[in-house]
């Protein structure tokens, strides 16, 4: 899985209005590109920071460029596009990457369900042997230390989905969250409990529940460690719940 055009880089002047981010191109050139992130991208958004921007030639849009990737730290790319994570998860399920999410034939995606009216990104059906799968996706791009976290701020959302979870497994499903590591420098995934307590606490109370909890990291960089266009993810990385 690959971005479809090499990306453009630049250098961040500053993100605003949450959804705007002006950029520098190397010619000296400011543009606004669109900021597909309604996070708080807590680390993410270093002053004079390269970005990697992808471009559009479609006139109907309103800013002709996508804010993607950037540099949190020297050779440590973040993917800060949030439409990403459900198409990275999708591709990887159904390459069989996902080892846990193996030997489904069909994959359905924003599947209403819940008490809650909550949609589930991915629902796994058609397994030989095992129940339905309700996978939520959740983007990590906040580190410190190697350690990656979860929420970046505080998530009334990401709530009601581990409530939402927990109620599939009781009724017999299996109830998945995968965690797309989209941050080179993430080692572990731990929740953010410095920021959002009750988001740590119900994760927790999930996964006693029945919940699976996975993490799998997304390449994005190449072999010299410049980003080479990579969405695809790779491998698992491991989920730390201890307080």
């Amino acid at each position: 899985m690959k971005y479809s055009e090499p990306l453009l880089e630049g250098r961040l002047i500053r993100r605003y209005k949450r959804f705007l981010a002006d950029v520098r191109l190397p010619d000296g050139q400011e543009v606004t590109a669109h900021c597909p992130n309604t996070g708080s991208m807590l680390g993410c958004q270093p002053d004079n920071a390269r970005v990697w921007l992808s471009q559009s030639d479609n006139p109907k849009r309103k800013l002709k460029y996508t804010w993607e990737l950037v540099e949190t730290a020297p050779g440590v790319v973040a993917c800060v596009n949030t439409a990403r994570p459900n198409h990275q998860a999708r591709h990887a399920i159904e390459a069989g990457v996902v080892a846990e999410l193996t030997g489904y034939t069909n994959c359905r995606s924003e599947v209403r369900y819940g008490v809650e009216k909550s949609r589930i990104d991915l629902l796994l059906s058609g397994h030989p042997e095992r129940p339905d799968a309700w996978v939520e996706v959740k983007n990590v791009t906040l580190a410190e230390g190697g350690q990656g976290y979860f929420p970046d701020a505080v998530t009334e959302r990401g709530q009601k989905h581990l409530r939402e979870l927990m109620a599939q497994v009781a009724q017999g499903d299996r109830a998945v969250l995968l965690f797309v590591v989209n941050h080179t420098g993430i080692e572990q995934v731990r929740p953010a409990d410095h920021i959002d307590v009750r988001y740590g606490q119900l994760l927790r109370q999930a996964r006693a529940a029945g919940v699976e909890v996975l993490a799998y990291r997304a390449a994005l960089a190449g072999p010299d460690g410049n980003p080479g266009g990579r969405l695809e993810l790779t491998e698992a990385v491991p989920v730390n719940l201890e307080p």
